[in-house]
């Protein structure tokens, strides 16, 4: 069962390793948990649902609840304190095309705002209700989840944008084909989710963002269907796809997708290796990211993260044995760990791997094989789930991420870790701040850093001590000249950031495009750009 106030299934809770905690109190303070609310307080104070009956809107107040926010520290604050504020009025759960716009043909009539919601995994305010007299109805894809169609020679899978990750590349390893989309949230984020917030899977090095699998598809919008057919390349004016990659659920709803897929590969594997320094280690993911090899993942973690994540990681004699073999090769408390993945035939795995970890003893690397590697493999998508521990035991974690040139890297993550390391003293408070890279272009790499730090007494506080935070990166971003959101999406969190890399008449060109598709501002209101 999926938590209505957290991270996942019920049925997993991950413990911190004692060292782990340890360092928590020392580096932060003793935790400071806050009692949640149970959902039968939030219910008594929902509102009376505004909208009008309909064969296809649960007006129930626990479907209403459970999809009044997505999974962002402020959605946290609101459901775990039960301070909720505005929520959906109804909620609807379509199982076809015509149901959908059946929908929204009753949102028009009865003057309602909707807003589509995927696997609920939004992480910067798409979900969030807008305040206002109008009614609101959430649509959920969930039962929209089904391959259309498949097609061998032309590499193209059709599906409707429901469809969660593992039911995704499930039916699409029948056909003995993958999509290599493989975000954090991938055991319950949807494909039309990964398109409309521009997401990029962990092993996007190899198999690309969702923009390059994105080949076509039809959003529903107020005034009519947008169809893109999926064509192999064209010249005949804008690609109206990049209208709808990013585009947040203004427009309409997505509800079916053309994806390019691959064969499944051969071989996969994934190798750690640690490097003395950051300039090192950054060097060599520089160098392997402009060397043209086919690495189908990297993630390098500064020092604090490599040091926290082996503490996380709970099996101490083994990571004492590691410790002692860095050492004698000069890899000390300063060390990075770099996990690399290799996919393709068993002729390409080899010969990327040889010439990659070339590249990393030329940057004084030190290869420990794939023990590591492996166990981050297999336990990928359990770190979400690590905010729910942390959150009973009184820390709140959140992340943050931004992409940034080469040159401006390291500045990047050091100004970041700064100000974020600074930003709640007005407070007296502490927090434990560390950062990766973890996508990698040509011309620049994205910074991932993930912050924990304890909630106030009320909810107010800790919404403060968030903002203090966010400011704080905000500001160091824009002035690193990088994007305010990699692979998240905009929603509301990073909205005040926007103009810094859009321009005014950029955001005047999205409110048009917005306004020409759905004129009465009934689809997601709010978000992108008010």
């Amino acid at each position: 069962m999926k938590r209505w106030n957290g991270w996942g299934d019920t049925s997993v809770t991950p413990h911190l390793a004692p060292a782990a905690q340890q360092m928590l109190v020392e580096l932060i303070g003793e935790g400071s948990p806050v009692e949640d609310c149970s959902p039968e307080t939030i219910l008594k104070q929902m509102p009376v649902s505004r909208l009008p009956d309909h064969p296809l809107v649960s007006k129930k107040g626990m479907d209403r609840l459970c999809h009044a926010r997505g999974q962002s520290l402020p959605d946290w604050v609101a459901l775990r304190s039960g301070q909720i504020g505005d929520c959906p009025d109804g909620v609807a759960f379509p199982s076809s095309t015509e149901a959908l716009r059946e929908l929204i043909s009753y949102a028009q009539n009865c003057g309602a705002k909707i807003i589509p919601y995927g696997g609920g995994t939004s992480v910067v305010g798409h979900l969030t209700p807008p305040a206002g007299d109008a009614p609101v109805l959430t649509v959920s894809l969930a039962d929209l989840n089904r391959l259309v169609n498949f097609n061998g020679v032309n590499r193209l899978a059709t599906f409707q944008a429901g469809v969660r990750g593992p039911e995704l590349e499930a039916a699409l390893r029948e056909t003995g084909h993958t999509l290599g989309h493989y975000p954090q949230s991938f055991e319950y984020s949807t494909l039309g989710g990964w398109v409309v917030t521009r997401s990029s899977g962990q092993q996007s090095l190899g198999y690309g963002r969702i923009e390059e699998m994105f080949a076509g598809g039809r959003v529903l919008t107020p005034v009519g269907d947008l169809v893109m057919p999926p064509l192999a390349a064209s010249a005949a004016g804008p690609d109206l796809r990049h209208l709808v990659l990013g585009s947040e659920g203004r427009m309409g709803i997505l509800d079916e997708v053309t994806v390019r897929v691959r064969p499944l590969p051969e071989l996969e594997c994934f190798h750690a290796l640690f490097f003395p320094n950051w300039e090192l280690a950054e060097t060599a993911v520089r160098q392997l990211a402009q060397s043209g090899l086919q690495l189908s993942m990297m993630r390098l973690s500064n020092a604090v993260e490599t040091q926290t994540n082996l503490l996380l990681a709970g099996k101490e004699k083994m990571v004492g044995y590691l410790k002692q073999f860095l050492q004698l090769r000069k890899v000390k408390e300063e060390g990075c760990m770099l996990l690399a993945g290799f996919t393709g035939s068993k002729a390409q795995v080899r010969f990327n791997r040889s010439k990659a970890l070339d590249i990393c003893r030329a940057n004084r690397g030190v290869h420990v094989f794939k023990t590591l590697g492996n166990a981050w493999n297999k336990n990928r998508f359990k770190a979400p789930y690590l905010r729910n521990t942390l959150w009973a035991m009184g820390y709140a974690a959140d992340t943050l991420e931004t992409c940034v040139s080469w040159d401006k890297t390291t500045q990047t993550v050091t100004e970041l870790e700064q100000a974020l390391g600074t930003a709640l003293d007005p407070f007296g408070e502490k927090i434990h701040v560390f950062t990766h890279l973890s996508h990698f272009y040509n011309s620049g790499c994205s910074i991932y850093t993930t912050y924990l730090f304890r909630p106030g007494i009320t909810p107010e506080e800790t919404l403060n001590r968030w903002s203090a935070l966010k400011n704080a990166a905000g500001k160091v971003i824009v002035k690193q000249g990088g994007t305010i959101s990699h692979q998240h999406g905009v929603g509301t969190d990073h909205r005040p950031w926007l103009i810094h890399e859009k321009s005014s008449l950029g955001l005047q060109t999205m409110s048009r495009v917005w306004e020409h598709f759905d004129p009465h501002s009934m689809m997601n209101p709010g978000k992108l750009v008010d």
